[in-house]
């Protein structure tokens, strides 16, 4: 048995206490006032996350990858960003990889003893071949996960860099971690249940590792996400509307154009400001690592 009762996440929040007594409404406004904690924990840490997300772009760019590992509510929100990259920013399935204990079927179905093997953490970074140059996200809200602590062993062992991101101060997983992010949103409105202000906090942190990655990566044209995949109705038309907003031509024109270039916005923004072809575009943004603003000034 681990002795829990020294954990930030498992301490009891003298704000709630009564909360089985009072009506929805308050029961509500109570979680919500717990919530907006979370925001605030996570502005005390940014410095940090943004040394993490310098760290992970380096290895991104340099054609490594960037794998989560975690169990329970945290493997679930790993696995919840990873499957988001690709359909969002047009990059391989190969580059953002959430691995979760358990395997896939735990997403659905929670198998908590999966968690407390190290040896499980360090098997599964073996089965993709995890080398020094991919950066490893270790998710515990608890700090303490030996599935986790496992995974981020073994990617030290060969090199790589780690990362550990918890809710808990001077964590199990920040010793074996190259950079530590830690928000400390607070007890929970119910005590121990870190799916709530812990998973939150763990949430906008992911958010931010992946999506400022791919910014510096070239992934979108000021804050358009000009590189996704246009795989569905929507995306179709979210793609039409944002070369419309880039560009302000109407939406035939964007039609036209997206058309002439497999319906990659991107490509269909950098024709119609630079007056070029396809070719041409392709070229141009290859060159300069897919930025828009980079391939128009060379193209005028």
């Amino acid at each position: 048995m681990v002795d829990i009762k020294q954990l930030d996440t498992e301490q009891r929040n003298p704000n709630t206490s009564d909360i089985d007594k009072l009506s929805t409404l308050d029961v509500v406004r109570l979680i919500n006032s717990e919530d907006k904690k979370v925001a605030e924990s996570i502005e005390a840490v940014l410095p940090t996350i943004a040394s993490a997300i310098d760290a992970i772009y380096e290895r991104l760019k340099g054609g490594g990858r960037l794998i989560y590992a975690g169990a329970g509510t945290s493997g679930r929100l790993g696995l919840l960003d990873a499957v988001e990259c690709p359909p969002t920013f047009s990059v391989d399935y190969d580059m953002v990889i959430a691995l979760l204990a358990g395997g896939p079927e735990a997403f659905i179905k929670a198998k908590e003893g999966a968690e407390d093997s190290l040896e499980l953490g360090a098997e599964d970074l073996k089965a993709i071949n995890f080398t020094s140059k991919d950066a490893l996200v270790g998710i515990a809200a608890s700090g303490r996960t030996p599935y986790v602590i496992g995974a981020m062993q073994y990617a030290r062992s060969v090199g790589g860099f780690t990362i550990g991101l918890s809710c808990t101060r001077d964590s199990e997983i920040s010793q074996v971690a190259d950079i530590d992010i830690s928000p400390q949103p607070g007890p929970e409105v119910i005590t121990g249940s870190t799916r709530m202000k812990s998973g939150t906090a763990q949430k906008m942190v992911l958010n931010m590792l992946t999506t400022v990655a791919m910014i510096k990566l070239g992934k979108t044209y000021g804050n358009l996400m000009v590189d996704l995949k246009a795989t569905n109705e929507k995306l179709v038309s979210r793609a039409v509307n944002i070369v419309c907003m880039a560009t302000g031509v109407s939406e035939q024109r964007a039609k036209e154009e997206l058309t002439k270039c497999e319906f990659s916005a991107k490509n269909a923004i950098l024709m119609i400001l630079g007056n070029v072809g396809y070719e041409a575009s392709k070229e141009a943004l290859c060159k300069f690592d897919g930025r828009i603003y980079l391939a128009l000034d060379y193209l005028k």
